[in-house]
């Protein structure tokens, strides 16, 4: 997959982890939509770097779409740990 398709993965990561984690967002709408990019990122990283499940060239492949979502869980969690007050 190239880049442009992991920016699509990420923004609709971003967009089901915002579904399975709602709430106010220290960053609205377009910081949980960077988290998504970065989440997906970091989370194909992760999975083919240590959890050794290579990162295929298929689009639809389910290993990448739960790396992708994972990771932006993740993030979303921590950012919503280490700014989520910011809003108030």
């Amino acid at each position: 997959m190239g880049i442009i398709s992991w920016i699509i993965l990420g923004l609709l990561a971003g967009a089901i982890a915002k579904f399975l984690l709602p709430g106010r967002d220290p960053g609205g709408f377009i910081g949980t939509t960077l988290i998504g990019i970065a989440g997906a990122f970091i989370g194909g990283w992760i999975s083919s770097r240590w959890l050794h499940h290579s990162i295929t060239n298929d689009f639809y492949d389910k290993g990448t779409w739960a790396a992708a979502i994972g990771g932006s869980l993740v993030l979303l969690i921590g950012y919503r740990i280490l700014f989520g007050n910011s809003r108030d």
